[in-house]
């Protein structure tokens, strides 16, 4: 019996091929694996029904770890077809449905363990196989073959091409296979002399490292700026090449050991660090490292090597841990090239480049993990761009994403393909990364757009430039409401399409009323959705500014509410920029409202003298979250109000601060009301318009303290709750519920 079998899924580059060809050889089974445009393709010849199901139960069973499969189809194989062993046949430039580009995987330990046996590779930094090694960052084109990567400039040594070709190899096909006679390879300019010896280079870099400097390196997907974590003028002087704030740093530790002596790691934790995936987790920190590297923070953000030069660095050193930060200046994007390194990155001791182009600009991928839930808030090397599946048919839409934490997403077949984090478009530098990325999406997946979607927000960039792309083609433009946006992400994710009760948090988007929202129970499907409560309109005085600067809505709450101003606060912030802001409340100037639950979090975290203004964005709930100590009861509060004010809430924080109640005391009963009413409104919302599953989304889903106390609650009711995990919870994850709802929406009535 003959039949063709259709593998979709992420199966190109993570040796698919090889490891079906020997399952075959095993089963005695006869025919052909190829790639194709739309996954993999096996034409082969079964004894029997019975091999045919034990072929294909192994081949989903044993697959290679980084591989997934999202379906399998199997048909009658063309009949004139004869097989006298099983082979792997060429790539195959089909038309038709998407092909899965593997992200970026860390170098594996049997690649690091033949950097120490193998004569052609002995110390090789860009060792790679068909398990590991840059894939998303160096493709240009797509059946995933060498001639469409940034590899084909270097020819294969014989050596290499041995090994490529040979089956039972393991870097058979493996696209970027090379060593030290062909590959890729180091290089720097160091006081006007060009170093190109690896060893050298590493000695160098180890000596002005361990001499308090900063470094450049480049890396998969663009240069990093290193220093020594404890070195506190180091990390400071670091500051000051990035222009950077008080935003933490990451740091990477030398093995899993060492990292444990320093934050304390769950087991869930362990395994997303430990994963070929390699992001940056945030963790909670034991040990203090220089003052700098996270100012005022409980947490860490943390990560273990993941190219062979981390490992070969770390020996040379005597610190336990590097700061790793990208290679640029303030809101830059990364440098990814030799001309942009020397624009973007100054006043560095060395930079160290190699001649392997980087086609696809990728920053490191940032995770926490809620519960055992690994929730993505950056998502990018490693990650990226591995596709969701839709549940209907996605092809020809594109979404533009958000202003904030820009991604852009791009529908093809039943699947939604979400791009690297693109970042704040405010400048035209990031903007240009913005419109890059998405031209080589377009490209690389073959992708015409025919459905434009975007934020309600006319005055986003994004949104401005989806509109003149409408205006450009005639394409029809699908405007999303911020909101509904997070709350369909999250149900995309999880294959939701009935209605569910979503309670989205965040700082702001702008809503159907023309007003600033943010706070939002919601009966929601993928089409539409019904508000049916929200947090209580508050004066946001200076508009944008007042998310820069919590005090305003500290005032805010207090002027509106007629609250007495305590006089801590006052003496902080001063009587005559308090009532300057009181007057513009009362004249209603440049005071729009807000539903925002973001602008509470400010406004109590700037009550308890936590942060009066930020420094870097969601600081002061930030600092909330980590005061926040135990789990208390919570405050009173109106749940059943359509517009629930948080008056008597503040009113009792006042109280408990004039009894000399501590700040993290304080801090958990806000929490755990804030969480009371979560839970409150949404089993309202289940009971009232009969629906089972509840999801939540919006940055204020990023705070793991509230997240986890919302997962226990959830689950002691036995309700469904669903976090957002693979498409962040921030505005990194909008451009996925623009695209889904905007598809719905074309095909479905809107919700009455």
């Amino acid at each position: 019996m003959h039949r063709r079998i259709y593998i979709r899924g992420l199966v190109q580059g993570v040796g698919f091929r090889p490891f079906v060809y020997r399952i075959a050889m095993e089963e005695g089974v006869r025919g052909a694996v190829g790639n194709y445009t739309g996954g993999v393709v096996i034409d082969a010849v079964f004894p029997s029904e019975g091999a045919l199901d034990r072929f294909l139960r192994r081949v989903c069973d044993e697959r290679p770890p980084v591989a997934s499969i999202d379906g399998v189809e199997v048909g009658q194989g063309p009949q004139a077809a004869a097989y006298d062993t099983f082979v792997i046949s060429r790539s195959k430039d089909w038309d038709g449905d998407v092909t899965q580009v593997a992200p970026d995987i860390a170098v594996c330990p049997e690649c690091l363990n033949d950097r120490r046996t193998q004569a052609r590779r002995m110390g090789y930094p860009f060792i790679n196989c068909t398990h590991c090694g840059p894939r998303f960052s160096i493709v240009r084109d797509l059946p995933y073959d060498r001639g469409r990567t940034t590899m084909s400039v270097f020819g294969m040594c014989d050596g290499c091409r041995e090994e490529y070709e040979t089956v039972s190899d393991r870097r058979f096909h493996a696209q970027p296979v090379a060593c030290n006679d062909c590959g890729p390879a180091y290089y720097a300019l160091y006081r006007g002399v060009r170093i190109s010896d690896y060893g050298e280079l590493l000695g160098l870099a180890a000596g002005l490292l361990g001499q308090g400097e900063a470094i450049a390196l480049k890396g998969v997907g663009g240069y990093h700026l290193l220093c020594d974590a404890l070195d506190g003028k180091a990390t400071a002087a670091l500051r000051e090449i990035k222009a950077r704030d008080t935003k933490p740093f990451a740091v990477m530790f030398r093995d899993m050991e060492t990292l444990r002596a320093w934050a304390a790691v769950s087991k869930a934790e362990e395994a997303c660090l430990d994963s070929w995936r390699r992001p940056i987790v945030i963790v909670n920190q034991l040990r203090s490292l220089a003052p700098s590297v996270n100012p005022g923070m409980k947490t860490l953000g943390v990560m273990l090597p993941y190219m062979p030069v981390h490992y070969d660095l770390f020996p040379m050193l005597d610190t336990p841990a590097l700061v790793v930060t990208s290679g640029n200046r303030g809101d830059m994007p990364v440098a990814v090239s030799e001309e942009e390194a020397a624009s973007r990155i100054a006043n560095v001791a060395l930079v160290v480049h190699h001649n392997r182009e980087i086609h696809n600009r990728v920053d490191d991928s940032v995770a926490q993990v809620c519960g055992t839930l690994p929730c993505l808030i950056r998502r990018a090397r490693g990650y990226a761009p591995e596709p969701l599946t839709a549940g209907m048919d996605t092809d020809g839409a594109l979404a533009f994403g958000a202003e904030e934490a820009n991604t852009f997403a791009i529908g093809k077949g039943d699947t939604i393909l979400q791009s690297q984090h693109i970042g704040d478009l405010k400048n035209w530098e990031t903007f240009g990364f913005y419109t890059e990325a998405m031209e080589r999406f377009a490209k690389l997946f073959r992708f015409t757009p025919r459905l434009l979607a975007c934020d309600l927000h006319p005055d986003y960039l994004s949104s401005r430039h989806a509109a003149d792309m409408s205006a450009a083609t005639g394409l029809p433009l699908v405007r999303v409401q911020h909101h509904h946006a997070h709350a369909v992400a999250c149900m995309t994710e999880y294959g939701l399409h009935r209605p569910v009760a979503a309670i989205v948090m965040d700082g702001s988007g702008l809503g159907d009323d023309g007003r600033v929202w943010g706070g939002e129970f919601m009966l929601c499907d993928r089409a539409s959705y019904r508000r049916l409560s929200h947090l209580e309109y508050l004066p946001m005085p200076g508009g944008d500014r007042a998310a820069l600067e919590p005090w305003r809505m500290a005032a805010a709450c207090l002027y509106t509410w007629g609250l007495p101003f305590p006089a801590g606060f006052t003496a902080r912030v001063g009587r005559e920029r308090i009532e300057r802001l009181c007057r513009m409340m009362e004249r209603d100037v440049c005071t729009p409202l807000t539903s925002s639950a973001g602008r509470i979090f400010d406004a109590v975290a700037s009550l308890l003298g936590l942060c009066d203004t930020s420094s870097r964005r969601a600081e002061a709930p930030v600092l909330l979250e980590q005061a926040a100590a135990g789990v208390e009861r919570p405050y009173v509060l109106d749940t059943e109000a359509e517009a629930v004010s948080f008056r008597p809430v503040v009113e009792a924080i006042l109280e408990d601060m004039e009894c000399g109640m501590p700040v993290g005391y304080i801090s958990a009963r806000f929490h755990a009301t804030m969480a009371h009413l979560i839970v409150d409104k949404a089993v309202s919302v289940m009971e009232r318009e009969g629906v089972g599953e509840v999801v939540v989304s919006g940055g204020c889903f990023q705070n793991k303290y509230l997240t986890e106390m919302l997962q226990e609650m959830f689950a002691s009711r036995s309700i469904p709750l669903y976090v957002p995990s693979r498409a962040p919870a921030n505005d990194g994850g909008i451009s996925v519920g623009q695209l889904s709802s905007a598809v719905s929406r074309t095909r479905t009535t809107r919700m009455e």
